[in-house]
C-alpha cells in the first residue's frame, strides 16, 4: 500500500510539474510574441521615419533648387537690363561717329579731286569744297565717355549665406526615440470610455493635446478631442467592440503636432444607460 501511495504521489507531482512546465512555456511564448511585436514596432517606425526624412529633404532640395534658380534668373535679367541700357548710348555715339567718318571720306575725295583737277574747273571745285568744309564744322567732335564713366558690371556674392544655411541645415530636424505623450489608462463607462494620457518627455512643454480614435474595422482615425486636459470621456462607444486610440501634443508656442503615441486598444463591456 505504501508503494502505491508513493507511486500516486509521484504521479501527482509529475502531473503538477508538467502543468507548471506548460504554464511556464505559455508565459515564455507570450513574452516571445511581445518581443516580436516590440521588434516589429522598432523596425516599422524606423522604416517610416527614414521615408519621412528622405521625402522631406528631397522636397527641401527641390524647393531650394527652384528658389536658387529663380534668384539666378532675376540677377541675370538685371545684368541684361544694365548691359542693354549702357550699350544703347554707345551705339548712338558710334552711329554719329561713323556718319562723321563717312562725311569726312566724302569731303577728302572731293578735296583731292578739286586739288588735282584740270585748270578750267580748278577754281570752281576749290570754292565748292571750301564752302562745304565750312558747313561741316571739322573741329566739332562727339564726346566719347571714358572707361571710368561707363558701367563695369560685377556680382557681389556674400559667402555668409552658405554659413547661415549650413548652420540652419545642421540643426534642422530631430529624431525622437519615442513620442512625448503616451496613452496611460482606459476606464470602462456605460457606452463610453474614459481615456487618460500622460507626458513622458520631461523636456517637452505641452500646450494642447489631440486625441483620435477609430473602430478596429475602420481605416482612418478621427479627432475626438483637442485641448489642454489629460483625460477625456469618449461617448457613443459600442459595447464589446475594440477601438484603437492614439494621442499627440503640440509644444508651447509651436504650430506643428508631435509624433503620435503608440496606438492602444480600448473597449467597454457596459451598455449605455
Amino acid at each position: 500500500m505504501e508503494a502505491e501511495a508513493e507511486a500516486r504521489l509521484l504521479l501527482q507531482e509529475a502531473r503538477e510539474s508538467i502543468e507548471a512546465a506548460r504554464s511556464y512555456r505559455r508565459e515564455l511564448q507570450q513574452r516571445l510574441r511581445g518581443l516580436q511585436q516590440a521588434r516589429q514596432q522598432i523596425r516599422e517606425s524606423a522604416a517610416l521615419t527614414r521615408d519621412v526624412l528622405e521625402q522631406h529633404f528631397n522636397d527641401l532640395k527641390g524647393t531650394l533648387k527652384k528658389l536658387l534658380d529663380e534668384r539666378l534668373m532675376s540677377l541675370l535679367q538685371e545684368v541684361d537690363t544694365i548691359e542693354q541700357e549702357s550699350i544703347k548710348p554707345l551705339d548712338e555715339c558710334q552711329k554719329l561717329i561713323e556718319h562723321g567718318v563717312s562725311t569726312a571720306d566724302d569731303l577728302l575725295r572731293e578735296g583731292e579731286s578739286a586739288i588735282c583737277g584740270d585748270v578750267e574747273q580748278h577754281n570752281e571745285k576749290l570754292c565748292s569744297f571750301t564752302t562745304k568744309a565750312l558747313h561741316i564744322q571739322l573741329d566739332s567732335l562727339p564726346e566719347v565717355p571714358s572707361l571710368v564713366d561707363v558701367p563695369c558690371l560685377s556680382a557681389q556674392l556674400d559667402d555668409c549665406l552658405l554659413t547661415i544655411l549650413r548652420n540652419q541645415i545642421f540643426r534642422h530636424g530631430t529624431v525622437a526615440s519615442r513620442p512625448p505623450v503616451q496613452l496611460e489608462e482606459f476606464v470602462e463607462k456605460p457606452g463610453a470610455i474614459l481615456v487618460r494620457w500622460c507626458k513622458v518627455d520631461d523636456d517637452f512643454v505641452p500646450q494642447d493635446y489631440r486625441l483620435q480614435y477609430r473602430k478596429s474595422t475602420a481605416s482612418h482615425f478621427e479627432d475626438v478631442y483637442v485641448g489642454s486636459e489629460t483625460e477625456f470621456i469618449v461617448l457613443h462607444i459600442d459595447p464589446n467592440v475594440d477601438y484603437q486610440f492614439r494621442v499627440c501634443a503640440r509644444g508651447d508656442g509651436r504650430q506643428e503636432w508631435s509624433p503620435w503615441s503608440v496606438p492602444q486598444i480600448g473597449h467597454t463591456t457596459l451598455v449605455p444607460h
